[in-house]
């Protein structure tokens, strides 16, 4: 039986996150005000022709699967990207706790939020993605310096996302407060915290593992085009 995050994008827009979907039973994709994320339900010709004509009418998709995605005719590789999906270990989780004032943010710090990700580039960010699960943040004087939040949400797991520190405020421990925080949330709702980062970044993954997060497996991302 698939284990729920070897496909992570399919059983979250196929489950929790299906309201916020475009497609149908053959593929899903998130609207993209939301994110760029896509998958096919199979490898059957009608789900990779479905998945096809959702790249077509939305624009690229990044795919992201356990296996290497099969990419559907009509549609090219624009990249191609190793990432290590890590999973926090419930026993190990270590709890931060700020030391800084937190923030719950809101559809009113849509814009900063949008700016901040834009900045420091902690992976695909758009105008609602703030929307998929709960943000938290830190502001020095009226300015929000610093995020962290929840995207992709298959049945038993959240993802922690959208971590981010503007660069005049990095060493402070702001990234590992928030994201202890965020964790914490998803574990007292039943939930296991889980989070993507590439391969070759050593420095987050050395954070992570501190944080508890362990490696579950590397996972293949492709973002794919219209040809």
């Amino acid at each position: 039986m698939t284990h729920p995050l070897d496909r992570p994008i399919w059983t979250s827009l196929a489950t929790r996150q299906e309201g916020l979907a475009l497609g149908d039973a053959r593929a899903r994709r998130f609207d993209p005000a939301y994110g760029v994320f896509a998958a096919a339900a199979d490898r059957s010709e009608a789900s990779r022709a479905a998945l096809r004509d959702l790249v077509r009418a939305h624009g690229e998709a990044a795919l992201v699967e356990a296996e290497e995605p099969d990419v559907p005719p009509g549609l090219t590789v624009a990249s191609r990207a190793v990432l290590w999906q890590m999973a926090a270990v419930p026993t190990e989780l270590k709890i931060v706790r700020p030391s800084f004032e937190v923030v719950t943010l809101t559809d009113d710090d849509a814009a900063e939020m949008l700016a901040l990700a834009t900045l420091t580039k902690p992976g695909p960010f758009y105008a609602r993605t703030h929307q998929l699960g709960d943000f938290v943040g830190v502001k020095q004087d009226g300015r929000l310096v610093a995020m962290a939040g929840e995207r992709m949400k298959p049945a038993g797991f959240t993802e922690v996302s959208g971590v981010c520190v503007h660069p005049d405020q990095r060493g402070r421990g702001l990234a590992a407060g928030l994201m202890s925080l965020v964790a914490e949330q998803i574990v007292a709702r039943g939930e296991i915290p889980f989070l993507h980062v590439y391969d070759h970044n050593t420095p987050a993954i050395a954070i992570y593992e501190a944080l508890g997060y362990r490696l579950r497996r590397e996972m293949a991302m492709v973002v794919v085009e219209a040809a």
